[in-house]
C-alpha cells in the first residue's frame, strides 16, 4: 500500500502538462477573438456599405431611368471598394431598391486547422414612403383636391381676381406679417410641419415680397436635377380646417409637395410659375399622407 500511495502522490511532470494544455487553449481563445472581431468588423463595414447603397441610389427612385440608381450604387461601392462584393440588385421604379453583399474573409488562426476563409452577406431594402413630417417648408399651399400632373406647368400664387373666400395661397407658418413670409419663402420654415397640423392663412396678396424672393431663387441654380436647387420649393398639401362664409382663415395639413420655379416674376405678376416634381427629401414617413410626390426614404430591410 505504501508503493501505490507513493506512485499517486508523485506529480513530477504534472504542470508542465497543465500549463501546456492552458497554453494550448488559450491560444485557441485567443484565435477565436481574433478571427471573431475580424469577422465582426467585416460584416459591419459591409452591411454599412449596403446601407449606404441602397439609401444613395432610393433618391432616383422617383426617375424611370434604372440606370441613374445603378450609377449612384455603382460609385459607392467603388468609393467603398466592394464592387466585387455585388450580388444581387433589385430595383423597382417609384417603391424601393434592394441589395445583396457577399465577400470572403481571410482567417488567421482558424487557418491552422484549415479554415481558411468565412463567407460574409449583407442584405439592405431602401423603399420610398410618402412623406409626412419634415422642415423647411416654404410658406405656400395646394389643395387636396388638386389633381397634379408632373411636369406640366401651374400656377401656384394667384391674384386677387381669382382668389377664393380671400385667400391667395399664401401661410402664415411662423406668424402673420410681410416679413416673416419673406423669410419663409427664401429659407424654408425652420420648424417641423406634420400631416394633421392646423396652419393660419396670411390673407392679402404679397406680391412684392413673393417677386423679390422668387426672382432670387431663379437666379441661384440652374435645373431641378441639382438636389440641393433653392429653385425647388417643399409646399404644403391642405384640405380646408376654418372657414367662414367670407373667408379660409386655417388649413390641416394632409400632405407635402415639390414646386419647381421654373420662370421669374415680371413688376406685374402676381402669380409663381413652375411644375411639381416627384423627389425624395429628408423628412418622416407618414403612411396617411396624401401622396402628391413628395417622398421620404427608410431602410425597409
Amino acid at each position: 500500500m505504501k508503493i501505490v500511495r507513493a506512485l499517486l502522490n508523485n506529480e513530477s511532470g504534472s504542470a508542465l502538462a497543465l500549463v501546456t494544455f492552458a497554453f494550448i487553449g488559450l491560444v485557441g481563445i485567443t484565435g477565436l477573438v481574433v478571427d471573431g472581431g475580424m469577422l465582426y468588423a467585416s460584416k459591419s463595414h459591409l452591411q454599412k456599405v449596403a446601407n449606404a447603397s441602397v439609401l444613395s441610389g432610393a433618391q432616383e427612385l422617383t426617375s424611370d431611368d434604372q440606370l441613374k440608381v445603378r450609377a449612384i450604387i455603382d460609385d459607392i461601392l467603388v468609393h467603398h471598394d466592394e464592387s466585387d462584393s455585388l450580388q444581387a440588385l433589385g430595383i423597382i421604379p417609384n417603391s424601393k431598391v434592394t441589395i445583396e453583399l457577399q465577400k470572403p474573409v481571410p482567417l488567421t488562426f482558424s487557418s491552422l486547422f484549415g479554415i481558411e476563409t468565412v463567407n460574409i452577406s449583407a442584405n439592405a431594402t431602401a423603399s420610398l414612403g410618402v412623406m409626412g413630417r419634415a422642415v423647411g417648408a416654404a410658406p405656400l399651399g395646394v389643395p387636396e383636391t388638386t389633381e397634379l400632373q408632373y411636369g406640366e406647368e401651374y400656377k401656384l400664387k394667384v391674384d386677387s381676381s381669382d382668389s377664393v373666400s380671400g385667400y391667395f395661397g399664401i401661410l402664415a407658418l411662423e406668424g402673420p406679417g410681410a416679413n416673416l413670409y419673406e423669410d419663409n419663402l427664401r429659407y424654408g420654415f425652420q420648424e417641423p410641419l406634420a400631416v394633421g397640423d392646423v396652419v393660419n392663412t396670411q390673407t392679402g396678396n404679397i406680391a412684392g415680397k413673393t417677386r423679390t424672393v422668387v426672382n432670387e431663387l431663379v437666379n441661384s441654380c440652374e435645373n431641378y436635377e441639382q438636389r440641393d436647387c433653392p429653385r425647388t420649393l417643399l409646399v404644403l398639401v391642405y384640405k380646408p380646417y376654418n372657414q367662414t362664409s367670407d373667408q379660409l382663415k386655417q388649413v390641416e395639413i394632409t400632405g407635402f409637395a415639390h414646386f419647381y420655379i421654373t420662370e421669374p416674376m415680371s413688376s406685374t405678376d402676381t402669380s409663381i410659375t413652375g411644375i411639381f416634381i416627384k423627389r425624395t427629401n429628408v423628412g418622416y414617413f407618414e403612411p396617411d399622407a396624401v401622396d402628391r410626390g413628395a417622398y421620404t426614404i427608410r431602410l425597409t430591410e
